[in-house]
């Protein structure tokens, strides 16, 4: 059931209660539809089911119809229980939308990229406040990707049972990855693959202290094909904004797993032009040490509960999304470098080292 009007009373009031980030979008989805400055695509994904309830995974993509040009894809809300990913993610867009109204320059660069939004990638698990989805499927675990080394005992992806959590699922290939999984990736596939230079931010919480910047992979401590890009885009950043608290490394600094989506999707597009997937991992430790009681709420380990903290975290990645968009626009300073081969040695001592 896609069309929001089309839900009874009381499903649509269920909704507003259990996932009012749905309703949010959903009526900011309607403002937007009626933009009429710049090309808006609204498309359903996937509907998935609870019982009688069905839910809409909703993307859209505003800026040019031409997919070969520069795209930063935004996802949120891959883990239900960390909501927060998708609200940082809305809240952005709202931000976008008021900005097409009545910023000329922002609207400018929209006819040369491409922005693309899937806001709520996981809409079952976060009605049931789960970080599975509604079949107890980690869709983080879910590509038919191996670890190159053995990931710790259940928290690297298994297939014991789902009522453990990180269950990878049964199945081994494309066809068996969940609908959600399978929704994620054939949108990164159609909006994000052929663009010559794009990059991508999958929004999660829950580990560390400090907000993290994670690109590829998590199967292996072996670095990516483009790690030069990958430093060079860090060094841009770092000089664009050398205030900027975010820790950048490879996921495997933390863990590795099977079955990430970003690995599978990056090893896909990477033959074809410029791609960093980047997960942005808020550190939400900060949070429980600031208000120990959070830790009685099931949401609490992941979320923000205090609102002067959430309004706080909404507004903190501003900068890191308008920088993206504007590095995938200009991609020359990161992507045509001379020097790639100092910044490859760079980046082994910085993250690949294993004597340190």
């Amino acid at each position: 059931m896609a069309d929001p009007k089309a839900r009874s009373l009381d499903a649509q009031s269920l909704v507003e209660k259990k996932l009012p980030e749905l309703a949010t979008l959903e009526r900011l989805i309607r403002s937007l539809r009626l933009r009429t400055n710049v090309a808006i695509d609204f498309r359903v994904e996937a509907t998935v089911s609870h019982g009688e309830l069905e839910l809409p995974i909703h993307s859209l993509v505003i800026g040019a119809s031409d997919k070969t040009l520069p795209c930063l894809a935004v996802v949120g809300g891959v883990h239900g229980l960390e909501r927060i990913g998708s609200e940082v993610v809305i809240s952005w867009l709202q931000t976008v939308s008021e900005l097409l109204t009545w910023d000329d320059g922002f609207r400018e660069r929209l006819k040369h990229s491409r922005l693309a939004f899937l806001p709520i990638a996981n809409p079952i698990g976060m009605f049931l406040t789960k970080r599975s989805n509604g079949n107890g499927v980690d869709l983080m675990r879910n590509a038919p990707v191996d670890a190159d080394e053995q990931p710790a005992f259940l928290l690297g992806g298994h297939r014991i049972s789902r009522r453990l959590p990180w269950f990878r699922g049964q199945s081994d290939g494309p066809q068996g990855m969940e609908a959600e999984a399978r929704a994620l990736c054939e949108f990164i596939s159609r909006e994000v693959f052929p663009s010559r230079c794009a990059l991508s931010v999958d929004v999660h919480s829950g580990f560390g202290s400090v907000d993290r910047l994670w690109f590829p992979y998590a199967r292996t401590s072996e670095p990516p094909p483009q790690i030069s890009e990958v430093m060079a885009l860090k060094r841009l950043f770092d000089r664009s904004y050398p205030n900027q608290f975010y820790r950048i490394e490879p996921q495997t600094e933390a863990y590795t797993t099977h079955g990430d989506l970003w690995d599978w999707l990056y090893d896909m597009k990477r033959e074809r032009g410029v791609y960093i997937p980047w997960t942005l991992e808020l550190g939400s430790w900060i949070w429980l040490k600031k208000n120990p009681r959070q830790m009685f709420s099931s949401l609490g380990p992941f979320n923000p509960q205090q609102p002067h903290r959430r309004q706080r975290i909404l507004r903190r990645h501003l900068t890191l999304f308008d920088f993206l968009h504007r590095a995938v626009l200009n991609s020359e300073p990161w992507c045509e470098v001379e020097d790639k081969e100092i910044l490859r040695e760079r980046a082994m001592e910085m993250w690949y080292d294993r004597t340190r």
